[in-house]
């Protein structure tokens, strides 16, 4: 009996299963970025491969088979947050950082914010008594300041000089503490130079 030769069959490394496959991993990124924008903060752990898959519309299993681990999935969405972001720092000119600063502040804008925690009325007025201190620092020691460019510099003054810096100076930089107080006092020496000579955050000579 002749036999009836095979029917040829589909090869599984197609062109239409790689663009299918294609298309479902960008459905997933995609769901995992709009997570990230509704969380507000930059704690991650509500962005699990069970939310992933809910939003993009897929089986888990379909989350794993284009990434092994919840960090390779975690490591996936951050490149898209960059690219959207559109700042890369290699081979960045410093004459380039103010630019990429709007850049980032605008991309970050459009983030959720997260609810803070209402903290002890102690240190509430702790704040409080900083923050018009401060005002009132910049008030008498500037020159010609806008109430918007003297609430600005206040706020700069105490961003610079405020934990989290010093964390992210000693913790992340791993500069001592002499170091750190050093980089802060310079900038800080750059910006009550300006505003002592007139020259605030919205002033025109600011390259002077």
């Amino acid at each position: 009996m002749e036999r009836t030769p095979d029917k040829p069959t589909r090869p599984y490394d197609s062109p239409v299963r790689r663009e299918r496959s294609a298309e479902t991993r960008e459905r997933i990124v995609g769901a995992g970025s709009g997570l990230v924008r509704e969380i507000g903060s930059w704690d991650w752990s509500g962005l699990t491969v069970r939310e992933v898959a809910a939003r993009a519309g897929v089986h888990e299993r379909t989350v794993h088979r284009h990434f092994a681990t919840e960090r390779d999935l975690r490591a996936a969405v951050l490149q898209r947050l960059i690219e959207e972001a559109g700042v890369t720092v290699e081979g960045m000119r410093l004459d380039e950082v103010p630019h990429h600063v709007e850049q980032l502040f605008g991309y970050l804008s459009e983030f959720s914010s997260a609810p803070r925690r209402q903290p002890d009325a102690l240190f509430v007025a702790l704040d409080q008594r900083r923050k018009a201190a401060l005002l009132e620092t910049v008030n008498l020691g500037a020159k010609g300041l806008s109430e918007e460019e003297t609430r600005l510099v206040a706020a700069m003054i105490d961003t610079l000089w405020g934990m989290p810096t010093y964390n992210r100076l000693t913790g992340d930089w791993g500069l001592d503490a002499t170091d750190a107080a050093r980089g802060v006092n310079w900038l800080v020496g750059l910006l009550t130079k300006a505003v002592m000579a007139g020259r605030g955050p919205g002033s025109a000579n600011n390259d002077r």
